[in-house]
């Protein structure tokens, strides 16, 4: 089943989408699961590879930033300068949570003789989102920023 994308600001169709199914929440879901995996090959890069990963999608966002500013305003009915800097802040975000990628450590904690205490800061789990419709990307690097970075 499909359903129309409408631009805002015109009524214009944009496009046709597909609606989402219960199939489609448990395959996202088992491919969550899959990645998450302590043996999977994003649980296995070291964190400064994570963190130049991040960074390259960053710069293709950077790189495209007309094209998805564009894209934006039609899909929002934003106007054009609000959707390119949503753009540019998209890619900062993602930048930020790229430099923590190598600094995400834990620590010793004080204890009695013969005790040791430690923090471990990992993933614990997967989780599914819905995010308002009015910043889209912005919220896309809200919520895979810190999760790619873990």
């Amino acid at each position: 089943k499909t359903f129309p994308v409408i631009n805002p600001s015109t009524g214009e169709e944009i496009c046709q989408v597909e609606e989402g199914t219960r199939s489609d929440i448990d395959k996202a879901v088992d491919a969550a699961r899959q990645a998450f995996h302590i043996k999977s090959p994003w649980r296995q890069l070291e964190p400064g590879a994570r963190g130049n990963l991040i960074r390259k999608f960053a710069n293709l966002i950077r790189r495209d930033v007309d094209y998805l500013a564009k894209l934006e305003t039609l899909n929002g009915g934003k106007i054009l300068s609000l959707s390119m800097g949503e753009v540019f802040l998209t890619a900062d975000c993602l930048d930020y949570y790229a430099g923590w990628a190598d600094k995400i450590t834990g620590e010793t904690l004080p204890s009695q003789p013969g005790n040791f205490i430690y923090t471990r800061h990992e993933p614990i789990g997967i989780c599914g989102q819905i995010i308002p419709w009015n910043f889209p990307l912005m919220m896309l690097a809200w919520k895979l920023g810190p999760a790619l970075t873990c």
